[in-house]
């Protein structure tokens, strides 16, 4: 294998450099999730201690088929049915998905272009999107369906970027059918729903990379692809068949969680101009999953599009380009159509969209980096100074302060470096990103360590009993297994913000609702009240066994002001404490 040429090497250095940093901190609490990971960690968890795969199990109302089946199965296998019960064993499946897309987005932009280079940008592009460095390393992700819906695509780029490429392309029914068993197994991760994108943007593909259009040769892909989506269909549908309830599996999956998002009390034109989820903000789904890249993204999209109505470029495009923007084009538009819309629903054409970007990276105008690089520099500043006060906090150390700044600092030098010279101004936006990331990481690795949590003889004193514990949104109090690990101890929810009425007592004062919840429990652990409040309000009638900082992940509007934000201890922090009967 020819050696790495020395101009390549930094590219080289930054996917591995990205890759490092998905693995760092994958076990700990605090890495980038959506907020209803635990719901379906606590569904996976349940299902796994009755011992059977189907029905799957929940304590949450209306949540035990929100998700199909494979997706709890994966949590099932990688812990071996709850012997090995951790954040880390549940997340890693994850990242094998994410980096194997990731090696894909990497080869294929090779095979674009013959450059080492291309292919390292492509790759790290597509990991230093927000959308898959929150949604692919979690346990609730994205990437399964993204590497298997994706599949299809990936075989025929290689075929239009083959030595036949210019040549028609002949598919048969071995290879559509195989086609419809991946597609089965991307829907059974996330959704049935997902076979109609992935199946259009094959067909539009398909046909747009063909020079020439006759009939028998539409046919054919219609009916191929057609094949292959109701044999996916069929397999998400042996659900339905193993489930010993399939008349729940109807209501709450195919019922509630997606024939739900097509519907709408205001009307479907008025909704989808005036509503919650307006059309156009799906026109931004791309930038906005791109996260802190979202401007290098819409330089591109508007490049593009200037390029199209000014060169009329579209038309010179080759069989292998046109794959591209049929994929991004037609999860686009299949995703405008709900009354629902999200910029997540589009995740599984982000590999696309790396790819694309790379390809034409130098002609994205620079203003668009510069922008980039104004946005990146607050952020940096922010978790720098948040960095900081942990240090000062009896969590972590100098040292892991120390880290988090420096990696700042570096990333504020790469700003610097960006803005002063023009050759270097998109390059350093990738580098600023990858700041960002790696602060954060830094920045709560003090927090996710096991000795600022409880002890664990603190941990063995509780086994066997009843504990009180915060539940600050749907399923977040299993987060408390992971804290109390082991079958004995039972964990109890009470509504830490007192919004959902009749959950252990919301109405009553916190004094008074701490005294109630103690005679009822254990334990109960309890967050601090107030900023200026030292110790618990029941002291000396109670035992203060345990406190560990807690991090605040929902304010309320004017907690977190421009006078208060360099003081991320009066609305970021607040104190947890684990409290007994004397």
């Amino acid at each position: 294998m020819r050696a790495i040429r020395h101009p390549d090497a930094p590219w080289v250095l930054l996917v591995a450099l990205a890759a490092a940093l998905y693995l760092f901190g994958l076990g700990g609490p605090y890495a980038p999730t959506n907020g209803d990971e635990m719901v379906y960690i606590h569904i996976a968890r349940m299902t796994s201690a009755s011992g059977h795969w189907l029905p799957l199990q929940s304590e949450l109302i209306g949540t035990r088929n929100t998700k199909p089946p494979l997706l709890i199965w994966q949590a099932i296998l990688a812990s071996d049915w709850g012997r090995h019960w951790n954040l880390l064993a549940l997340r890693l499946p994850s990242i094998l998905y994410t980096f194997a897309s990731t090696a894909l987005v990497g080869f294929f932009a090779w095979r674009f272009s013959a450059r080492l280079r291309s292919a390292c940008l492509a790759a790290s592009l597509y990991l230093l999107y927000f959308s898959t460095f929150r949604y692919g390393r979690v346990y609730l992700t994205s990437a399964p369906e993204t590497f298997w819906l994706a599949l299809p695509m990936w075989w025929l780029l290689w075929q239009r970027l083959g030595p036949q490429r210019d040549m028609r392309l002949q598919i048969d029914w071995r290879t559509y059918t195989w086609f419809g068993i991946v597609l089965g197994l991307g829907a059974a991760y996330k959704s049935f729903a997902l076979l109609a994108p992935a199946g259009a943007a094959f067909w539009c593909a398909y046909l747009l990379g063909e020079k020439r259009w006759h009939w028998p040769t539409v046919w054919r892909c219609s009916a191929g692809t057609a094949w292959s989506v109701l044999l996916g269909l069929a397999i998400f549908a042996l659900w339905f068949l193993l489930d010993p309830d399939p008349a729940a599996v109807w209501q709450e999956f195919v019922v509630a969680e997606n024939a739900g998002k097509m519907n709408t009390s205001q009307g479907y034109w008025q909704a989808a101009l005036y509503g919650t989820y307006p059309m156009w903000t799906q026109l931004l789904a791309y930038p906005v999953n791109a996260g802190l890249l979202a401007l290098n993204t819409l330089g591109f999209c508007w490049w593009a599009l200037r390029q199209s109505v000014l060169t009329r470029w579209v038309r010179q495009l080759s069989s292998a380009h046109w794959v591209l923007l049929a994929w991004l084009l037609v999860w686009l538009i299949v995703f405008t159509i709900p009354s629902q819309r999200s910029e997540r629903y589009v995740i599984p054409a982000m590999p696309a969209l790396a790819i694309a970007m790379a390809l034409v990276w130098e002609r994205i105008p620079r203003i668009w980096s510069l922008a980039s690089l104004l946005i990146a520099a607050p952020a940096l500043l922010v978790l720098a100074r948040i960095a900081w006060v942990i240090g000062g906090m009896d969590v972590g150390s100098a040292l892991d302060a120390g880290g988090a700044v420096l990696v700042c600092g570096a990333g504020l030098l790469a700003i610097v470096l960006g803005l002063a010279r023009a050759a270097w101004t998109r390059n350093a936006s990738l580098l600023a990103c990858l700041a960002v990331y790696a602060c954060f990481a830094l920045m709560v690795a003090p927090l996710s360590d096991p000795q600022s949590d409880f002890s664990s003889s603190v941990q063995q004193q509780l086994q066997g009993k009843r504990i009180a514990v915060p539940n600050g949104f749907t399923g977040q109090y299993e987060n408390y297994h992971f804290v109390f690990p082991g079958p004995a101890v039972a964990i109890y929810p009470y509504d830490a913000e007192g919004r959902n009425t009749g959950e252990r007592y919301p109405d009553l004062p916190p004094d008074a609702r701490l005294q109630r919840l103690l005679g009822e429990f254990d334990a109960v652990v309890w967050l601090q009240d107030s900023a200026s409040q030292s110790a618990p309000s029941c002291l000396p009638a109670c035992r203060l066994l345990a406190q560990r900082w807690h991090v605040r992940s929902r304010h309320k509007a004017g907690e977190i002001t421009l006078d208060n934000l360099w003081y991320p201890q009066q609305w970021l922090f607040n104190r947890e404490w684990l409290i007994t009967k004397p």
